[in-house]
């Protein structure tokens, strides 16, 4: 008895023991979790704020400089005149020739853009397989990964002699080639964004029109995509402010003549184009010139938040929660 009771007394200590290097080992991962749970969201923070505070110094940049270039210039002549020649003697600086061209090289883009990527959407969505969708979404991250000088390159050596045989008045620098590789450009985001927010909409929404008697297509056309509009609202917008800041396909493949008008078929500059050609030091620091980059830039960067909050407001309006 007093051997088995010896035995019984060991094997309790022995369990203690065991249970107490649990406890240890439970109390240090506690530790670490609340280490973890408190650290995170200081270090989330901190990439928040310096988000923030980044566009907050680009954005003072843009305004400081901004202010240093109209102290030369009227923002008047800026705004509505229609000679954009900064080289010349006195410089004359109404951006609309660069608003235009940049506009109709976004136009063209878009009008390429949005058909062929919202139909590559609404078929992966709706009507692909699952083996010929793992075959199209590589396809169109490459796209979406090519460098745009690459693009640059492809719209001026073979996209524009492609469109001279079509249209023989096409310059070798247009605004229809750059245009429509822009286009291309994009599809992959349009593409995918739309096909998320296709793919957000409720399976029942589809079950029920198919039960009333419609077909697929009827149904995707007429229930799937007015119920996603908001997500390819929102898609067509960012491919829109995409297009309206690209910079090097434009800069090869579209020339440096900035002009005022509706013709696709000549040389154009856009914004971004100006600011290239001035950034490669065709313009002495701290000159009218120098400075007019920086009111372009202000320019663009309106644009784009102008255009955003164009998008934030018709998503909010036409935006349905499931």
């Amino acid at each position: 008895m007093l051997w088995m009771k010896g035995v019984f007394n060991m094997s309790s200590q022995k369990y203690a023991a065991t249970l107490s290097v649990q406890e240890m080992i439970a109390k240090k991962k506690r530790q670490r979790k609340n280490w973890s749970e408190k650290i995170m969201p200081v270090i989330l923070q901190l990439t928040a704020i310096i988000s923030v505070l980044t566009t907050l110094g680009i954005l003072f940049t843009l305004l400081v400089e901004t202010f240093a270039f109209f102290k030369d210039v009227s923002l008047k002549e800026f705004i509505t005149g229609n000679t954009w020649y900064p080289f010349s003697e006195p410089g004359q600086y109404g951006i609309m020739p660069l608003i235009s061209g940049t506009l109709r090289i976004t136009g063209i883009a878009i009008l390429v853009a949005v058909p062929i990527g919202l139909a590559a959407a609404i078929y992966l969505s709706e009507f692909a397989s699952d083996k010929v969708r793992r075959v199209i979404k590589p396809v169109l991250e490459v796209l979406a990964g090519i460098p745009t000088i690459v693009y640059g390159f492809f719209a001026l050596t073979f996209v524009t002699p492609i469109l001279q045989k079509i249209i023989p008045s096409l310059e070798i620098f247009n605004a229809l080639s750059p245009g429509i590789v822009i286009g291309i450009m994009i599809i992959p985001t349009i593409a995918s964004l739309s096909e998320d927010a296709l793919g957000s909409v409720p399976i029942a929404i589809r079950e029920g029109g198919l039960a009333l008697g419609a077909t697929k297509l009827e149904v995707t056309l007429k229930v799937v995509l007015p119920a996603a509009v908001s997500g390819i609202v929102a898609s067509i917008v960012l491919g829109i402010s995409r297009a309206i800041g690209e910079t090097m396909i434009v800069s090869i493949a579209g020339g440096s003549t900035p002009n005022l008008g509706l013709d696709i078929t000549g040389s154009v500059q856009t914004m971004t184009a100006y600011i290239v050609q001035v950034a490669q030091g065709d313009a002495g620091y701290g000159t009218t010139i120098y400075y007019s980059i920086y009111a372009v830039g202000f320019a663009l960067f309106i644009f784009t938040l102008v255009m955003n909050l164009l998008a934030q407001w018709i998503s909010n309006r036409v935006k349905e929660d499931y």
